[in-house]
């Protein structure tokens, strides 16, 4: 299955979202947002506790631009994973359809030998 770059693209985002380095990134930026805004120089404060306005809006558009993006790669790496199982089972089907044919050829080989062992009991 081939996808078009826009598709590439957000399996590439859900593939690094889901990453634990992304969950550091995020937990290391909001840290850092909200000591700065606590504990930095009142002057350059740029989000006052306790409201945290603009951190809020920040996390929020991510939020939404992260979502979709994200339920998207999920769909796409769904059909591949569905396109995936069905020629897994289409392999399986062949290789059991071998094998039947390896156990009657076996057990031809077997009753052949049966046979010949019959023959030199005789004798």
């Amino acid at each position: 299955m081939a996808f078009s770059p826009l598709e590439r693209f957000a399996v590439r985002i859900t593939r690094g979202v889901g990453t634990i380095s992304f969950f550091f990134v995020l937990l290391v930026w909001t840290i850092g947002w909200l000591l700065w805004n606590l504990y930095g120089p009142i002057g350059l404060r740029f989000d006052p506790a306790p409201a945290f306005v603009i951190w809020l809006f920040a996390s929020n558009i991510i939020q939404l631009v992260l979502l979709p993006l994200v339920m998207v790669g999920q769909n796409l790496e769904g059909k591949f994973a569905e396109q995936r199982a069905e020629a897994d089972f289409e392999i399986n089907q062949k290789a059991e359809h071998e094998v039947e044919i390896i156990i009657a050829h076996l057990e031809n080989q077997n009753e052949l030998l049966l046979e010949l062992i019959r023959k030199v009991e005789r004798k």
